[in-house]
């Protein structure tokens, strides 16, 4: 989990104006833009991607989505951006979920198309890597995928089943992994020899 930064709150309405303005003329330019930090804003993106904001949920989808549009990360942290101002958030693990994910072809030419909380689409490949993580003693799988600019989505417990089923096991680094095919890529997920084990 990110920590927060020491610093003064900051008010949620000049941001959120400004994100608008930006949203208009369409998806906003985060990375282009880096204005000095002003502060720390009372928000958190929990775990299982429920937004709060002073400790309230906040309800409103349109709302998250517009902050989720001009969400920075910065050297380990996560930043609400516009051109004048950059205020620091707490993101407990990945500041999305994939809630879903189609398939296209098979094989080599499979394609796997991720959908998020906040209505990113995303195809795993190259560019958009999946990634594993194992947590607590059991090696519990924590799946990722690449969304924009270094921001994950967690792959949500009845995707990543639909995914385990269609993994195939293939060389990775000198041993043979089971993983995931998407555009062109191999993903690894765990070692084939931990398979039942």
């Amino acid at each position: 989990m990110t920590k927060a930064k020491s610093g003064p709150k900051v008010e949620t309405s000049g941001i959120l104006e400004q994100a608008q303005r930006a949203a208009k003329k369409g998806p906003p330019p985060v990375h282009l833009w880096n204005p000095d930090y002003c502060g720390e804003m009372d928000m958190r993106i929990a775990r299982d991607g429920t937004w709060f904001h002073e400790g309230t949920p906040i309800g409103r989808a349109p709302l998250v989505k517009l902050f989720a549009s001009i969400l920075k990360l910065e050297e380990g942290r996560y930043y609400l951006v516009t051109p004048v101002e950059k205020l620091g958030i707490v993101v407990e693990d990945a500041p999305f979920i994939a809630v879903d994910f189609t398939r296209e072809g098979a094989g080599e030419a499979q394609r796997l198309t991720f959908t998020t909380n906040v209505g990113d689409e995303v195809t795993a490949g190259p560019e958009h890597p999946i990634r594993v993580e194992r947590h607590g003693p059991e090696g519990e799988p924590a799946p990722y995928v690449m969304v924009r600019r270094g921001l994950e989505a967690r792959i949500d417990r009845k995707s990543f089943y639909r995914l385990v089923e269609i993994g195939i096991t293939r060389p990775h680094e000198g041993a043979d992994w089971f993983g995931l095919m998407s555009d062109g890529a191999f993903f690894p997920v765990i070692p084939a020899a931990e398979l039942g084990s």
